[in-house]
């Protein structure tokens, strides 16, 4: 086994002591690189790239190449595991993702077939063993996948919604159908993130894009409930480390103490939640991953650096801090203005590992 030769990031996630505050960014491998635009335009499309290893690979490599990150996240989608259970998932262009064969009905969910992860996403797995072998112990790897809520309204709703209507009439109207639908989901997602674990992801993290749209209650029941299901499944160690379980729902500032609870190592925020009044409500719990703005990053390096500072001086002296946006980094930001909020992160977190 190769040796980690920065694992600043694994270390921050278990609030273990480092020399300063890591540093990687949501979609970092992605559209705002002129490089990875010229990939996808040579590859097609952007399934295309999901599906080749080689490209996959070449593309989650290439934020490495400009800027110096404390970790490495796959390139895929998070929505491979409902593209593998049959519904056919396509991307139009100004669109984002569409399903040409959403689920309907009941009748449709109880249909759903069961994931076999290597077997059905084995183009996922060769992706990540091919990371690990490139990376060369140089950062760590961290997998993926969308939470069962985030993946449900997908499904439902065919692609991006801005009411979830179908989604939430099943929720309200047939409870336990949509609960047969996270169950199948949670179940899939736990293998799915155990056999990235075992093909070589160092640490996973859950994306809930949409969990923020539910109610107080129904987050807890039909958000919550199923990613700490998937929690409690997850490979807990592996290569001799602990693997960390990153929790991230977009809009969830107010159920911080029960995401806690969930066991998941860390907690990502969004911008809108003020970290060190996070970290007060969290205490020791878990770690946390964030959180400025991503839309600071259009503006002069010189307002990013305050920006960076500011979220720092919040979070306070010590460690279990990744820094973070809150959520990923847009198409149109210059690669230099990322250049300058990684540059911050590095010249101004020493300060607070004393």
């Amino acid at each position: 086994m190769i040796e980690l030769k920065n694992d600043r990031f694994l270390r921050t996630l278990l609030k273990q002591p480092v020399d300063r505050t890591p540093v990687w960014m949501m979609r970092q491998a992605g559209r705002y690189l002129p490089e990875y635009r010229q990939l996808r335009q040579q590859a097609g499309d952007f399934m295309s790239l999901c599906m080749n290893p080689e490209l996959a690979c070449e593309v989650t490599l290439q934020p490495l190449r400009r800027f110096p990150l404390d970790a490495a996240i796959l390139f895929s989608d998070i929505l491979t595991i409902p593209d593998a259970m049959g519904l056919g998932l396509y991307f139009e262009a100004g669109e984002g993702p569409r399903f040409r064969k959403p689920l309907v009905d009941g009748k449709d969910i109880a249909a759903l077939p069961e994931l076999n992860p290597e077997q059905d996403l084995g183009y996922v797995m060769d992706a990540v063993r091919l990371i690990r072998r490139e990376l060369n112990g140089s950062v760590p790897l961290i997998g993926f996948s969308g939470s069962p809520w985030t993946l449900a309204t997908y499904m439902m709703e065919g692609g991006s919604s801005k009411d979830y209507r179908r989604t939430k009439t099943l929720l309200y109207n047939q409870p336990q159908v949509m609960h047969e639908l996270l169950d199948k989901l949670a179940v899939a997602v736990t293998a799915y993130l155990n056999a990235q674990i075992l093909a070589g992801a160092q640490a996973v993290q859950i994306f809930d894009s949409w969990g923020g749209a539910l109610s107080h209650t129904a987050y807890r029941e039909f958000s919550l409930a199923p990613m700490q299901r998937i929690i409690d499944g997850l490979i807990k160690e592996h290569e001799g480390r602990k693997v960390p379980v990153i929790l991230f729902t977009k809009g969830g500032g107010q159920w911080l103490e029960a995401m806690a609870a969930s066991g998941a190592t860390a907690l990502g925020l969004d911008w809108t939640t003020d970290i060190g009044l996070a970290r007060t409500r969290v205490g020791d719990q878990v770690a946390l991953q964030g959180n400025m703005d991503p839309a600071v990053l259009y503006a002069s390096p010189e307002r990013i650096r305050e920006e960076v500072a500011a979220v720092l001086a919040s979070y306070g002296a010590g460690s279990g801090h990744v820094f973070n946006l809150g959520h990923g980094v847009t198409p149109e930001v210059k690669p230099e203005h990322a250049g300058a909020f990684f540059d911050a992160v590095h010249e101004l977190s020493p300060a607070y590992h004393q």
